[in-house]
């Protein structure tokens, strides 16, 4: 008997909400494996140099700061003295 035929015998007489509880969690063990391949995907793609870095929810601040930071001009506010 193989592993999913055991399963099946083991479920198959729970109750319905238990029987639920063991298909919820199934589903649940489908995402996580989805999810870490993704992430050993876009990893790897990073470490081959194939991916590039989404830097798009930092672009509102690159007139902000551009590269340089002065810490007199950082206590010279109005609001500081």
């Amino acid at each position: 008997m193989n592993i999913v035929e055991l399963i099946y015998q083991e479920a198959k007489d729970l109750p319905e909400t238990e029987a639920r509880e063991v298909l919820d969690f199934v589903e649940f063990l489908k995402v996580k494996r989805r999810r870490v391949l993704e992430s050993t995907t876009k990893f790897q793609h990073r470490e081959n140099g194939l991916g590039e870095a989404d830097m798009s929810e930092f672009d509102q601040f690159g007139s902000v700061y551009d590269g340089h930071f002065d810490r007199d001009a950082c206590y010279d506010r109005p609001n500081l003295r």
